[in-house]
């Protein structure tokens, strides 16, 4: 993998910006797969889990608020009336915030981490 999170690129500073804000807020197992070469749909995929709709649907609030007033980024979001699983789209970075019934549900990470990652959970 070439560059980290917050060297360079606006991928990596967006990407930097939404982890510390999940962070701050208390997602749990967020997990960060680069997608760079691999898919057109962006540079980043975060998925993370919120304990219950209202966090979920609070997550999702707090990283498209401070997106757009810190970095002038305005997002696209789907599914946050209903809190089960909220995707915001910035471009470069795509998130995915799960009840995590729902994240064990899709499994989504594993469609995108090379074979025999293991996912720590």
């Amino acid at each position: 993998m070439t560059g980290t999170p917050g060297t360079g690129s606006a991928s990596d500073a967006t990407l930097a910006a939404i982890l510390a804000e999940l962070d701050e807020n208390k997602a749990e197992d967020i997990v960060q797969i680069d997608l760079r070469g691999k898919s057109s749909i962006g540079d980043y995929m975060v998925v993370c889990s919120g304990r219950s709709t209202r966090q979920v649907s609070a997550l999702a609030e707090k990283v498209v608020e401070k997106l757009k007033s810190d970095h002038g980024i305005l997002s696209k979001v789907e599914g946050k009336e209903t809190g089960d699983w909220v995707l915001i789209d910035t471009g470069d970075v795509i998130v995915h915030i799960f009840r995590p019934e729902v994240r064990e549900f899709y499994q989504l990470e594993k469609m995108w981490l090379p074979a025999g990652t293991a996912l720590t959970n």
